[in-house]
């Protein structure tokens, strides 16, 4: 998955689409992100303890990693990632401007 915990990505897709946010969680089994302050959901929490109040809480659900794309810090535009070899390390790389992410 080319997408990592705390890149910035833009929401390609969906209700969101057009905003930029900080990726909170990867999930890469499914193949899907958590992206801060997208995607919100309303879940209902039930009381914990006796005396304790239900309530309604917000949070970010995630999405499909494919309905984003990272935008790269330097040229600030949304790009592609390729990757280099430098000594026996893998440097994600921007395909527009080839400065590493």
């Amino acid at each position: 998955m080319k997408i990592k915990k705390g890149d910035i990505v833009k929401i390609m897709a969906g209700k969101d689409r057009g905003k930029t946010g900080k990726v909170a969680k990867v999930i890469p089994s499914e193949e899907k992100i958590i992206v801060e302050g997208m995607n919100i959901k309303k879940k209902h929490i039930r009381p914990k303890k006796r005396g304790q109040k239900g309530h309604v809480a917000q949070i970010s659900a995630p999405f499909y990693a494919s309905n984003a794309m990272i935008v790269c810090s330097s040229c600030g535009k949304t790009t592609r990632t390729g990757y280099k070899s430098e000594g026996e390390k893998k440097i994600r790389v921007c395909k527009k401007c080839g400065v590493s992410i």
